[in-house]
């Protein structure tokens, strides 16, 4: 059986951008690699949950390794705070947050990631604040930052155990049963946490809501008042004076093994907590990967030796780069191409010469659309390359959102693609 490197790149997928004359970020990129790969291949496009779901992550990667999300997920908030070592019980609520940047109502949201330049040193000692200043009236808490303004909560109940099923205070995500979904529009205010539809009168739940409110109101007022919030803005920066929680859950999934559901060992390297909580809880080996440069000249081909050492200690390996889903999120789809051009150059290019492309199956595919027009996640399918082995090519040109539309492969959701690796692989 040949080996499998699954391959998924962030938020790659986009809509046409009329500055790049029409064409989307990854049209318009110089992607020599990941083009040879789709001509020597096969292409086509993907619903990474279903058609009509602009899914966040979490719900997105679960698809993608094979998994049916509307039977396993339990919310974001329990994998990444399982993948950050907090402890979550059936009963405790865990939630994802942001730290986020407010008006002086307490209400006006004047930026979701506080401009995206909080350090882990800043968001570390503003954690350290909050859980030494604010109590809870029924329960006790864990907060803990993550990545940049990233972080994780995770509320237990004193008295009796607590529901996930509430509404986020942070705007931007809304929730579709135990989905967490990307708004396409929203009001940009700090939301009040309340039961979700069918929950009204659940004592459990009406509690959870009510115990986040208090954690969002306290935890603002210790933001506002410190001494590095001062200092921020005293440099021109945005303040860290606002959680912004979303995508709760009162339990942790219980995922059937991978190497059980498939029969296969295969090694995982992600760089966000979420994906790390999923290869965790589904048996996915982690391969440890050097912290990030900052530099993408230097990261990507240590990723791609990393790639290359361990694949051959697997049956198979999962690969998720970030690169592409940060600069759509900002609208910045100039620094999007670019990145997908980096990853190009300094990842594939170091990838692809070292591979035994007949005895290796590789897959390149993406999470999620990322909109640079609405900075946020939608529903768009993506474009998905299969190449390497006995595969025949299509006739594909490119890898791209509209070649992907002509392939072969038609359109597929996500949780067909690792049988149809795993097919390929045994050609």
């Amino acid at each position: 059986m040949k080996k499998i490197l699954y391959i998924v790149l962030d938020g790659l997928a986009d809509l046409p951008v009329k500055e790049l004359g029409n064409k989307t970020p990854l049209e318009a990129a110089v992607t020599v690699n990941m083009d040879r790969l789709a001509q020597r291949g096969k292409t086509g496009l993907v619903y990474p949950v279903a058609k009509g779901i602009a899914p966040e992550s979490d719900i997105a990667v679960i698809s993608l390794l094979g998994y049916d999300a509307h039977k396993y997920y339990t919310g974001r908030g329990p994998l990444e705070s399982f993948a950050e070592g907090l402890a979550v019980n059936d009963g405790d609520v865990a939630l994802r947050v942001n730290f986020a940047t407010v008006a002086d109502d307490g209400r006006s949201i004047k930026d979701r990631r506080v401009g995206r330049n909080l350090t882990t040193e800043e968001a570390t000692a503003l954690a350290k604040e909050i859980n030494s200043k604010v109590t809870l009236s029924s329960a006790t808490f864990e907060f803990k930052n993550t990545i940049g303004h990233r972080g994780v909560l995770v509320i237990r109940g004193v008295r009796s155990k607590l529901s996930g099923w509430i509404t986020n205070t942070d705007p931007a995500y809304g929730r579709e049963g135990s989905f967490g979904v990307a708004k396409e529009s929203f009001e940009n205010f700090v939301a009040q946490s309340a039961p979700m539809p069918g929950y009204e009168n659940s004592p459990s739940v009406k509690e959870a809501a009510l115990l986040l409110n208090e954690f969002t109101q306290k935890s603002h007022k210790v933001l506002n008042e410190s001494f590095l919030n001062k200092k921020r803005l005293s440099e021109g920066k945005f303040p860290a004076n606002i959680i912004l929680s979303r995508d709760a859950g009162d339990h942790l999934p219980k995922f059937s093994p991978f190497a059980s559901e498939f029969n296969l060992k295969f090694g995982s390297f992600v760089q966000m907590p979420v994906e790390k909580g999923i290869a965790l809880l589904t048996g996915l080996e982690i391969i440890d990967v050097p912290e990030s440069t900052g530099h993408l000249d230097v990261d990507y081909p240590i990723w791609a030796k990393v790639a290359l050492e361990s694949v051959k200690k697997y049956d198979g390996i999962y690969i998720h780069i970030k690169g592409p889903d940060e600069p759509a999120h900002d609208g910045d789809f100039k620094l999007k191409k670019d990145i997908i051009e980096a990853i190009d150059k300094y990842f594939f290019a170091n990838l692809l010469p070292a591979l035994d492309i007949a005895n290796i199956i590789i897959a390149v595919t993406a999470d999620h659309s990322t909109v640079c027009a609405i900075k946020a996640h939608s529903a768009d399918p993506v474009p998905l390359l299969v190449s390497g082995g006995t595969i025949k090519p299509d006739g594909s040109m490119s890898f791209s959102e509209k070649a992907a539309k002509l392939g072969s492969l038609g359109e597929i959701l996500g949780r067909d693609i690792m049988p149809l690796l795993i097919k390929l692989a045994k050609e």
